[in-house]
C-alpha cells in the first residue's frame, strides 16, 4: 500500500480538506496489473482502508477527507469501510462514472447516508450531458488553466449554486494571487505554497535570528545545556512548550528553573525537542501547511534511513527533512538560508544542490508526497526497496505528527 494526503485550501491559505490519494500495487511489480488486470481488487477503496486502519484523526483533526471511488468500487459496500463520520468523508469520482440511472440511484443512496461527493476531470463540453451528477456534487475540481472562471461561476452560481469550485494545478504564487483576486473559487490545490525562493530579503526576523542561534547551539556535536536553556528563555512561547514536555514526562517534580527543566530533559532528549519546536515557532507566520510539510518530511525521512539502509543517518535525514522548507520560512534561496545555520555537508548538497545520497532519500519524499505512485514505484524496484516498508514509515510519521499536534 501507498498512501499520500494533498492538501486543498481557502484563499487565506487555511487548509480545508485532504485529498487521499492511494495505491494498493506496485505496477512495475505487478504489470499484468496494467492490462487486463486493472480492475483486480477495483472494488476496494484503498482511501477507505486507511481510513480504518489509522483512524481519521490521525489523518486530519478537523478537515475533510477526499477518497478516490470508481465506476466499479462506487457500488461496494462503502459503509462497512467507514467508522468515521459520514460527513468528513468526500467521495471523489471521475467521468468513468457516468450519468445512467444506475449511478445517479446509487449516488443518490450515498448522498442519503451522509457522504459528500466531488467529481474532477469533467471536461466543460460534458457539463450539461452530466447535469443529473452535477446536482449531487458538493465539490468540482477544475483545472483553471483549461476553464475560464467568470463563465464557470456564471453557471455554477445559476445551474448548481450549492457546489464548490476547486482550482487544481495551481503551481505558483503568482497564479495562486490571480485566481483569488478574480475570484470565485472556494478552495486551491496545487505547489503553490512551496514553490522555492529565489530571491529573498535582506533581513531575517529578529525572533527568527534567536530560534537560528539555537538550532546552530544544539546541532553543535557537543552543546552546554545552560547555554540552550538561556536562549530558550529568550522566547515565551519556548519556555511555555519546554515547560509542558517535562511535565509529561516527570511526575510530582516542581520545575525551578528553566535551566533545570533542560537538565531534567538531558542533551539528547532536549536537542530532539528543540529541533521540532523551534522549526513550528519559526514557520508561526507561515500557512499552517508548511509547518506540517516540515514536520512530516522530517519524520519520514528519519523513518525511511533504514529503508534506504542509512540507519547510521537518521537523526541527520530528520534534519534534512526539517529544513527542506527553510527558504520558504526564512524567504530566502536555499543557500541562503542553510548559510545561516549549521548542517552537514549531506544535508546542504541534497537541499542546495540535489546531490549525494541524502538526495535519493529527499526525491523519494517529494515524488511520494505528490503521488507520483509511478517514479514512487520505479526507485522502489531500483533499490529493492518493501512497499510495506515505505508505507509503514509513512503512517507512522502521520501519527507521532497527530500526537505532537494533540501534545501541545
Amino acid at each position: 500500500m501507498l498512501a499520500t494526503l494533498i492538501p486543498l485550501f481557502d484563499e487565506n491559505v487555511a487548509v480545508r480538506a485532504y485529498s487521499l490519494f492511494a495505491q494498493k500495487k506496485n505496477f512495475l511489480l505487478n504489470p499484468s496489473l496494467l492490462g487486463t488486470g486493472s480492475n483486480d481488487g477495483a472494488a476496494n477503496i484503498a482511501g477507505l482502508d486507511i481510513i480504518d486502519s489509522m483512524g481519521i484523526e490521525t489523518l486530519s483533526v478537523d478537515c475533510d477527507i477526499f477518497v478516490e471511488v470508481n465506476n466499479i468500487s462506487v457500488f461496494s459496500d462503502i459503509n462497512a469501510g467507514v467508522h468515521a463520520s459520514h460527513e468528513r468523508v468526500v467521495l471523489l469520482m471521475d467521468p468513468t462514472i457516468t450519468p445512467d440511472d444506475m449511478y445517479i440511484n446509487r449516488l443518490n443512496e450515498l448522498k442519503k447516508m451522509g457522504y459528500k461527493m466531488a467529481i474532477r476531470k469533467l471536461p466543460v463540453s460534458s457539463f450539461e450531458q452530466y447535469s443529473g451528477v452535477l446536482l449531487l456534487m458538493d465539490y468540482i475540481l477544475l483545472d483553471h488553466k483549461k476553464i475560464n472562471i467568470s463563465n464557470a461561476k456564471s453557471f455554477f452560481s445559476k445551474f448548481y449554486p450549492n457546489i464548490k469550485l476547486c482550482a487544481v494545478n495551481v503551481d505558483s504564487q503568482e497564479d495562486f494571487d490571480k485566481l483569488k483576486a478574480d475570484g470565485g473559487y472556494d478552495l486551491y490545490e496545487g505547489h503553490f505554497f512551496r514553490v522555492p525562493v529565489t530571491k529573498g530579503q535582506e533581513e531575517v526576523a529578529p525572533l527568527k535570528v534567536n530560534y537560528i542561534e539555537l538550532l546552530n547551539l544544539v546541532n553543535d556535536s557537543d552543546f552546554e545545556l545552560t547555554k540552550a536553556a538561556d536562549v530558550i528563555g529568550r522566547d515565551t512561547a519556548l519556555v511555555i512548550s519546554l515547560l509542558k514536555m517535562v511535565n509529561r514526562m516527570t511526575v510530582n517534580s516542581e520545575i525551578t528553573s528553566i535551566r533545570h527543566a533542560a537538565a531534567m530533559l538531558g542533551q539528547k532528549e532536549l536537542k530532539k525537542w528543540i529541533n521540532t519546536a523551534v522549526a513550528n515557532e519559526m514557520c508561526a507566520d507561515k500557512p499552517n501547511e508548511i509547518t506540517r510539510l516540515s514536520l512530516l518530511r522530517a519524520k519520514f525521512a528519519e523513518n525511511l534511513a533504514p529503508v534506504f539502509e542509512m540507519a547510521g543517518f537518521s537523526q541527520e535525514l530528520f534534519l534534512m527533512g526539517l529544513f527542506s522548507v527553510l527558504d520558504l520560512i526564512l524567504d530566502k534561496p536555499m543557500a541562503e538560508a542553510l548559510d545561516l545555520v549549521k548542517v552537514s555537508k549531506n544535508i546542504s548538497e541534497a537541499l542546495i544542490n540535489d546531490k549525494g545520497e541524502f538526495a535519493l532519500v529527499l526525491d523519494f519524499i517529494l515524488q511520494y508526497e505528490q503521488a507520483s505512485w509511478q517514479e514512487v514505484s520505479r526507485q522502489m524496484v531500483l533499490k529493492n526497496i518493501d512497499m510495506d516498508q515505505v508505507y509503514d514509515a509513512y503512517t507512522k510519521s502521520l501519527q507521532w505528527y497527530r500526537d505532537l499536534v494533540v501534545a501541545d
